[in-house]
């Protein structure tokens, strides 16, 4: 019993972070209809912007709470803005395209993203006033993330049968209400409204005099923004950080958004908590190297048996 509560946990801490980068890619497909197959590099993007702060900080000011709260902000904002400069260059000349053309270009961004961050370069960029801002690429090797939060055992149950780390507990907090704001935003707000419109029909919604460009720009920062934040969480769980851990994680995430429901809010969090499970008991009771056939495989189960994932709908469309 022992055993099964503490995969339990472990499930849950993994599976909110599988949570908050499938929201982005429901969001953005709920508006646009597209698959974001950057998402995972941005996320990587923000790991690394956390990163970069987290050594400017230092040791001591990387661990405080405002440093951390400083870590997580760069980071969420630094990927919203990437998040709008793709957007506004790459999707949006594309918008009227056909829907393959767009997924051409998402996936061609993401390769972009994860191997332009293997090169190991540096620039200097001149600012007014006589000043340089230096920028420099991290290049192919993995690196340590900073321990922004020690770990520390926050609950001991038992002679050590199950073990509560306080990061798995912060990670959870700070998922959760992540992920109420994104619902409150999303449900209880005009933008959260216009939102909805423009994924139901974004030319009506241009003729009601929704500024629909405006709507699905905000939607990508958004989306961007919470897969930083995610992408930190991650890092401080694993720790190692790498170019490629994009990849990795934006796949995991996106098989979540698909046994969700891809396009349902509420089935991307149940599908990433649903997921993190399966993983974690897969390598608890059986081996560590099942754990990405089982998680297809269970996706493969639940498109045969619900095609438009657990919350999902499959709509008709006419040839």
């Amino acid at each position: 019993m022992a055993q099964l509560l503490q995969h339990l946990i472990n499930g849950l801490a993994a599976g909110t972070i599988y949570a908050l980068v499938a929201l982005g890619y429901t969001m953005v497909y709920g508006v646009l209809k597209l698959i974001n197959f950057a998402h995972g590099d941005v996320m990587m993007v923000g790991v690394y912007m956390g990163y970069a702060t987290a050594i400017g900080l230092g040791r001591q000011a990387q661990s405080s709470l405002w440093g951390v709260a400083l870590i997580f902000a760069a980071a969420m904002l630094g990927c919203a803005l990437l998040g709008f400069f793709i957007e506004r260059f790459a999707y949006r000349p594309l918008r009227e395209k056909p829907r393959l053309t767009a997924l051409i270009t998402a996936i061609g961004i993401s390769f972009a993203l994860s191997y332009g961050f293997q090169l190991d370069l540096g620039f200097k960029l001149p600012l007014p006033g006589g000043y340089e801002l230096s920028l420099a690429l991290p290049g192919a090797s993995p690196r340590a993330f900073p321990e922004i939060i020690r770990p520390t055992e926050w609950l001991i149950i038992g002679d050590r049968d199950v073990v509560i780390w306080n990061w798995q507990v912060i990670s959870f907090l700070i998922a959760l209400g992540l992920m109420l704001v994104l619902q409150y935003l999303v449900y209880r707000t005009r933008f959260g409204r216009a939102m909805r419109a423009v994924s139901w029909d974004h030319r009506v919604a241009a003729l009601m005099g929704i500024p629909t460009d405006r709507v699905i720009a905000l939607t990508f920062m958004l989306s961007s923004a919470l897969a930083a934040g995610a992408g930190l969480l991650y890092a401080i769980k694993d720790t190692s950080v790498s170019p490629l851990m994009g990849l990795y994680v934006g796949l995991k995430a996106f098989v979540a958004a698909v046994i969700g429901g891809i396009g349902n809010v509420p089935g991307a969090v149940v599908g990433g908590l649903v997921l993190g499970l399966v993983e974690e008991f897969v390598v608890g009771y059986a081996a560590s190297t099942w754990r990405d056939a089982v998680a297809f495989g269970f996706l493969i189960l639940v498109l045969l048996v619900k095609p438009g994932g657990l919350f999902g709908r499959v709509a008709a469309e006419k040839v």
